[in-house]
């Protein structure tokens, strides 16, 4: 989907909550702040503990234990229906954060899977952060 022309901007944050939550740079205050804590952390685990949510090692591990994917199942309703109502209503800027203890693994994850999925099914440009991992794109 081409969104280069959306009037509608969904900044998807990951963040370790030790270093606090993001602040929002559009100056309107508000949007979700989702706590991945509750799931399965593969950073407990060495053979993960040097890669993030975006590696395919940790996304399988992720995926096959499932309580990951069960969240998402509840978040993405949550922000879908958010989103509707921002683009049908002209809003400008919706901030989605996802946090978990170090802001490497889950909350990457889910930023990711969050992003990607909201970039392809509405015209709004995404802007994609991984704060502890100091990535930023555009989507």
């Amino acid at each position: 989907m081409d969104n280069t022309t959306a009037t509608l901007t969904v900044r998807v944050v990951s963040f370790s909550f030790k270093r606090g939550i993001p602040q929002d740079p559009s100056g309107n205050g508000g949007g979700y702040v989702f706590d991945c804590r509750s799931t399965h952390n593969p950073g407990r685990y060495e053979e993960y503990k040097h890669q993030t949510g975006r590696d395919a090692a940790v996304i399988k591990f992720l995926e096959d234990d499932g309580e990951i994917t069960a969240f998402l199942a509840h978040v993405l309703p949550l922000v879908e229906h958010h989103v509707e109502r921002f683009l049908e209503r002209g809003f400008t800027h919706l901030q989605v954060c996802f946090g978990c203890t170090g802001g490497q693994h889950r909350s990457v994850y889910c930023a990711e899977r969050t992003a990607r999925h909201l970039a392809a099914r509405y015209p709004v440009r995404v802007e994609l952060e991984h704060r502890e991992q100091g990535i930023a794109e555009s989507l």
